[in-house]
């Protein structure tokens, strides 16, 4: 008996330490690690960015993405992902003067689905239209409390956080789409205005987190 509850005390201990993450940063946060060099994973010679010369007049959109998992790419005939709305996204950003970043965090996973290589070949074919950024070690995650992949921050004109979440309300196909969380989000920054739904449930898979 002594053995079975010292082997429950230690799983409970390692389930308990496995979900020690970061919080997510609050609404009003200023954005987070704006100087930190992050490789850019759409070129070729080694250059790096950083969030805050990606911000314009009217904000900055951050977006944790991954290569492979289901909520950003699809799962075949059963969801088409978020990733297909990315386009459209950097293309409404652009028009309301809010820069863009993809952020790619799943360190765990760098040697393989998540290597700069596929991430740059995929930043291609699906035509992102803004850069897609390695985060080494997840510094910027772990800064940013990202739980998933995706999780969106918005921060406005002078970097403070005013939504935070999802990309709207149907993974599974953009034609039902009944909540454009983001995009609402957007106008209303570019408007000046306050976000009327500043915080929805991130849903997806986990970044890939290294122990």
């Amino acid at each position: 008996m002594r053995q079975i509850m010292t082997l429950l005390l230690g799983l409970a201990a390692g389930i308990a330490g496995a979900q020690k993450l970061p919080e997510p940063i609050k609404l009003g946060t200023s954005l987070p690690m704006s100087d930190h060099q992050l490789g850019d994973a759409t070129r070729e010679d080694d250059a790096t960015a950083t969030l805050g010369s990606l911000q314009k007049t009217r904000g900055l959109l951050v977006v944790f993405t991954s290569n492979s998992c289901p909520f950003v790419v699809g799962n075949g005939d059963k969801s088409e992902g978020w990733e297909r709305r990315y386009p459209a996204l950097v293309s409404q950003a652009r028009k309301l003067d809010i820069g863009v970043a993809f952020v790619n965090s799943n360190e765990a996973n760098r040697g393989t689905t998540e290597s700069t290589e596929a991430m740059r070949a995929r930043w291609k074919k699906y035509k992102y239209q803004a850069p897609m950024l390695v985060d080494h070690q997840h510094q910027v995650a772990d800064a940013f409390g990202a739980r998933t992949t995706p999780h969106v921050f918005l921060f406005d004109g002078t970097g403070l956080l005013v939504y935070t979440g999802a990309i709207d309300d149907n993974v599974d196909s953009a034609k039902k789409v009944k909540k454009n969380w983001l995009m609402d989000a957007m106008n209303s920054v570019a408007k000046g205005q306050m976000v009327k739904v500043p915080k929805t449930k991130n849903i997806g898979c986990s970044i890939k987190r290294i122990q």
